[in-house]
């Protein structure tokens, strides 16, 4: 039997782990090569993999529910007609286990070489081959105790835990999140149990030195690396649903964008009567084209324009720095009913308007139909989401990370206003097309005057849209 390995992938390059969602074949199926055979799910995007090859599914690593790091193996594939058979699996397994731990190390070479981004633990070291000789190698599953993912070591790190301490209940042992969170909650309700009052009788004893107080830096390390939802009781008419990842993901998300950005917005009421004519006159050539130019391509085309005069709204504030961004891509949200999701369009300062409209069609279909590449909702400098186009007058938004603007855009509607003839001066009553814009913004780096400039200048942009653009 031939069998090839099917690893969890890297689905982009700030990606360190998924999950696994969802298995699409049983044990026994047989797939044709680039056949979807799982679901996986990351802090980015969900995504079917395909088979490498055509075979047969003879075992699955990894079951769902379980978060494992990029490469780990997650099924198997015999490439030469078919799942062995039970009673022959078991002699295979037999005959593994008869055979010395060296030669097994040497039949897996992938797993007898540690991640190069495991950490060292010696504690956990001593106590697995504490029942081995000494000298003698570690079976592959002690090894796959051992790791980790990067989350459970960084949260072990910051909590002071010793991983080997912690009972796993992943693949082989594997510690997982939830692993961790439980240990670290028994270990809350047991410690007001392990202090014992000092007995009246007893002589006064000069006080214990006091352990030294958290730094001002490992508060904020926890402070903004950690979410944590308070829990609260169940009524009886209640009825409780665990959060989907993309929930869990944009829950988290948001929490510490607000933790970390001082939100401050403003706000600014926008003619849309021009750009409402240059599109109703455009209408047929764009189709001609194959494009569909909304009012969301108009203001990407103008905002791109306006940042380029605005470097603090297209950068973000790292540690004492500022990182001014080099390029202007625009993140836009895109609900997906229940969910939502932000695709970004790359260079947009460099698009024409049917450009750009074509994008955002693009993108919007594929992200609802969850065809979106995990590099289509990296790197975004700014974001737009727009409420208006549910009828909402408008709306707050939270800035996302590492980022230090996004604009929301309310409904566009026809409003009675007060109009001033360019060439008499005189003010007459007209119903124009209008829309209010937020602007929400990172204090720190934004000030409230240059946010007020950049909606003025955005105005100024759209009422004013050229007609070649």
């Amino acid at each position: 039997m031939a069998r090839i390995e099917v690893p969890m992938p890297q689905m982009g390059e700030s990606i360190a782990e998924g999950t696994v969602s969802k298995w699409l074949k049983e044990i026994g199926d047989e797939v044709e090569r680039d056949e979807p055979i799982l679901e996986i799910s990351t802090d980015k995007v969900d995504a079917e993999i395909p088979a490498p090859q055509s075979g047969t599914l003879v075992e699955i690593a990894v079951q769902e529910g379980e978060t494992v790091e990029v490469g780990t193996i997650v099924a198997y594939l015999d490439t030469e007609g078919g799942a062995a058979p039970a009673a022959a699996e078991e002699e295979e397994a037999e005959e593994e286990e008869d055979e010395p731990e060296e030669e097994a190390a040497d039949a897996t070479p992938q797993e007898s070489e540690p991640a190069d981004d495991a950490p060292s633990e010696p504690a956990a070291e001593e106590d697995v081959t504490a029942e081995r000789e000494e000298g003698e190698p570690a079976t592959a599953e002690e090894r796959l105790k051992q790791r980790s993912t990067p989350v459970v070591r960084r949260m072990a790190e910051e909590h002071d835990i010793d991983l080997s301490e912690v009972e796993g209940t992943g693949h082989a042992g594997r510690v997982t999140k939830q692993d961790l969170e439980a240990h670290l909650e028994k270990a809350e309700a047991d410690e007001p149990e392990a202090a014992q009052p000092t007995p009246a009788a007893e002589p006064r004893k000069p006080a214990p030195a006091q352990p030294a107080a958290a730094a001002p830096s490992d508060l904020w390390k926890t402070f903004y690396g950690q979410v944590q939802n308070p829990e609260f009781p169940v009524r009886e008419a209640d009825r409780v649903e665990t959060m989907d990842k993309i929930r869990r993901l944009t829950a988290e998300h948001m929490v510490l964008a607000k933790r970390v950005a001082p939100h401050v917005h403003s706000f600014i009421e926008i003619d849309f009567t021009r750009v409402d004519r240059i599109r109703r006159e455009n209408k047929k050539k764009w189709a001609d084209q194959g494009a569909r130019v909304s009012f969301t391509a108009f203001v990407v085309w103008a905002l791109s324009r306006v940042l380029r005069d605005y470097p603090h709204l297209n950068a973000t504030a790292s540690g004492n720095n500022i990182i001014f961004r080099g390029n202007v891509n625009i993140g836009i949200a895109v609900d997906l009913d229940p969910g939502l999701i932000v695709p970004v369009i790359r260079d947009a300062d460099h698009l024409s308007l049917v450009g750009i409209g074509k994008k955002v069609v693009d993108l919007a279909e594929r992200a609802r139909s969850r065809q979106l590449g995990p590099d289509e909702i990296q790197g975004g400098t700014f974001s737009i989401t727009n409420p208006g186009v549910l009828g909402t007058m408008v709306g707050l938004p939270i800035i996302p990370k590492g980022t230090s603007g996004i604009l929301g855009t309310g409904a566009i509607e026809k409003r009675v206003v007060a109009v001033e003839d360019p060439e008499t001066g005189q003010d007459s009553v007209a119903i124009r097309k209008r829309s209010i814009f937020s602007l929400g913004y990172d204090h720190r780096i934004v000030d409230g005057a240059d946010a007020a400039r950049f909606l003025a200048d955005l105005k100024e942009m759209l009422e004013t849209f050229p007609d070649d653009a």
